[in-house]
């Protein structure tokens, strides 16, 4: 690779940047004015997902903001339920919503045709990277097959998961169907995106925490690997970034099963530690508190100074970002001083 390449893919390669390259999950959001100006053009949160000019132009506004060195799709987890035949919602101050799944219900499930169903996504994709520039990364997602899963069978975002757990427990068979439906629709939509022009492509599993050892090798790793697999056989070979949030020590079993070219960090999890997991020459991204990004000033100066200083002594191939989303409260201030202390070695923090 040369230097004209995007830093991310060059990490992603194996490749050691100094300074690192910094984007940031949820960076196209509410806490941008710009954002807010076209989402009041659009009636709802799934519509303006599924219109490719205007999901293109928020894609695109980090860059023109911040000069993010990636650029990450606008889109939403949730839209592989919809091309599976369910109903999605999102209510203001609640958010998502959905009918949660019976057994008879996973049955029903259209798999055949799910991605196409929401292929308007990838028109998005091609839009974006058409108005990119060469030297920045396009990163396209899904969420992993356990996360959709909860919502699908929870009805929404509930701090335990204790039905969709219980699902798994009590319907092992129905359990391996829709984690299976999830997998093959997400691996075909993210098949999608990368023809239409995405670099990398991340799998969100943000729900992989308080799980036992053997329920995260059949609700997260083993629906991976069908997802990854099934990506890889349809020729698509770009690097893929995993991220089991809050995994624990059950990250060891993902790292040496999921062969990513890349694995991001939760805030709780130490660079150093998930370094001894991925190997010297495999690229680790994070970890920067989303609070420290909101309370700003000092207190966000000694947290990115910390993440840095972590990654130092992980060594190896490195991407800067949270441990989880930008909030909607986060002051722009903000992140220009992450990203001028990061290139630079100084911040303006307020």
């Amino acid at each position: 690779m040369t230097n004209a390449t995007p830093k991310i893919l060059r990490v992603l390669s194996g490749e050691t940047i100094t300074p690192a390259p910094i984007w940031m999950m949820r960076q196209a959001g509410r806490h941008l004015a710009e954002y807010k100006a076209v989402r009041a053009s659009t009636a709802g949160f799934i519509d303006f997902c599924f219109t490719p000019e205007k999901a293109a132009r928020v894609t695109l506004q980090p860059i023109e903001r911040y000069d993010m060195d990636a650029a990450i799709l606008f889109a939403d987890i949730l839209l592989i339920p919809i091309g599976l035949g369910r109903d999605v919602r999102f209510e203001k101050g609640v958010g998502p919503i959905l009918d949660p799944m019976s057994v008879d219900d996973v049955k029903r499930l259209t798999i055949d045709g799910a991605a196409e169903r929401i292929s308007s996504v990838w028109e998005t994709v091609s839009r974006v990277r058409g108005e990119l520039s060469d030297d920045k990364a396009l990163i396209g997602f899904c969420g992993g097959a356990w996360t959709v899963a909860t919502y699908m069978l929870e009805g929404r975002g509930t701090p335990d998961k204790e039905v969709a757990k219980r699902f798994a427990y009590e319907h092992p068979q129905a359990m391996d169907d829709l984690l299976n439906a999830i997998a093959v629709s997400s691996a075909d939509y993210l098949i999608g995106q990368a023809k239409a022009g995405a670099d990398a492509l991340k799998i969100f599993e943000s729900w992989a925490q308080g799980l036992s050892a053997p329920l995260f090798d059949k609700l997260v790793v083993k629906p991976t690997q069908i997802m990854i697999n099934r990506v890889r056989d349809a020729g698509i070979d770009i690097p893929i970034i995993g991220f089991p949030r809050a995994a624990g020590l059950n990250l060891t079993h993902y790292c040496d099963t999921i062969k990513t070219q890349g694995v991001a960090a939760g805030t709780d999890t130490p660079l150093t530690e998930l370094r001894k997991y991925v190997g010297q020459d495999r690229a680790i991204q994070g970890n920067l508190d989303p609070l420290a990004l909101r309370i700003g000033g000092d207190v966000l100066r000694r947290a990115v100074q910390a993440v840095l200083n972590d990654a130092k002594r992980a060594g190896g191939p490195y991407i800067f970002n949270l441990g989880h989303g930008v909030s909607p409260d986060v002051k722009i201030d903000n992140v220009h001083a992450v990203i001028n202390h990061l290139r630079t070695g100084e911040g303006d923090y307020v």
